[in-house]
């Protein structure tokens, strides 16, 4: 539908203003703090894409996933049997089985993401991308993370990115598909949020700011745009899409940030693994900090969270 791109305007220093005052938000303190830390663990896709990962650092990523709080720590905040883990595991279509096993062998039912569709960068044939994409849903992935082609935006080619994506979506079949924008080599507000809205109207489970080896990932200006584009979708549509922002969110402080702006911009109802993920690897290990301060008074020494 061209005609709800067409004549698309965004208004750069409006959004970069609201977006400094969203960096000035008064984050919430205490037990509050804690619950919505807990939130945000739920919401982690728990992340390794290096080009070193071994079966061993992936069934070590799959034990934090599913124990991602120490035991000790949920119990004193009486959350120990409320089942929190990470929304999902994402690694490599190499290390899907690996991921598939060693969850299946820790009794849990945590979903494995697999970036696809030439992750990181995109520039595969179509065909080489489906094929990747086919191949991580027949090795267990649940989840794919794809890719699009940055130059399709940068060439105004819309019905030639929609058709790529539409096909992904067909070649994921039962498995749900974000779509990963790479924001910060599209050149412009006004291009994010028409490739957003393409990706929407290919049948995207999910759109997704970054891949997070672009120089510049999850902003809080690309966040509005994004999620604005949400908004009218479902305004239109009736059919909600999740968000991802990936890439860069180290601290829980920039968590707790995320988790307000998803409700401010889109409300509760988003506010949930199905519609929210935050793309992490390190993240957890500041929030897990965080926590046991908030539980034992003091900060913790290395030993404390040996599996951070």
């Amino acid at each position: 539908e061209l005609g709800w791109i067409s004549k698309v305007h965004v208004n750069r220093p409006a959004v970069v203003r609201h977006a400094e005052q969203i960096k000035k938000w008064r984050t919430v303190k205490g037990k509050w703090q804690a619950a919505w830390l807990l939130k945000a663990v739920t919401c982690i896709d728990l992340t390794t894409l290096s080009g070193d990962d071994t079966p061993s650092n992936v069934h070590r990523l799959c034990f934090k996933a599913k124990h991602p709080i120490r035991e000790d720590l949920l119990k004193a905040l009486d959350m120990h049997d409320k089942g929190i883990t990470v929304g999902a595991v994402c690694v490599y279509p190499a290390r899907v089985t690996d991921a598939v096993n060693a969850l299946k062998a820790a009794g849990c039912n945590i979903p494995v993401a697999s970036v696809a569709a030439g992750f990181p960068s995109g520039q595969t044939p179509l065909e080489t991308k489906l094929a990747e994409i086919k191949l991580a849903v027949e090795y267990g992935a649940r989840e794919i993370d794809i890719v699009i082609s940055r130059s399709l935006v940068l060439t105004g080619q819309w019905e030639g990115l929609y058709e790529e994506i539409r096909q992904c979506r067909e070649a994921c079949g039962e498995a749900h598909m974000k779509t990963i924008l790479a924001t910060g080599e599209l050149g412009s507000l006004a291009n994010v949020y028409k490739a957003s809205m393409i990706a929407m109207m290919a049948g995207s489970d999910f759109i997704k700011t970054s891949t997070g080896k672009e120089v510049e990932n999850a902003t809080f200006p690309v966040g509005v745009v994004m999620m604005r584009a949400i908004r009218e979708f479902y305004w239109q549509t009736g059919h909600k899409v999740g968000f991802k922002p990936a890439g860069g969110i180290r601290t829980a402080k920039e968590a707790i940030t995320w988790l307000m702006l998803v409700k401010e911009e889109l409300g509760v109802e988003w506010l949930t693994p199905e519609l929210f993920r935050l793309g992490a690897s390190s993240l957890l290990e500041d929030i897990e900090k965080q926590i046991f301060y908030h539980v034992m008074g003091t900060y913790a020494l290395p030993h404390d969270l040996a599996m951070a």
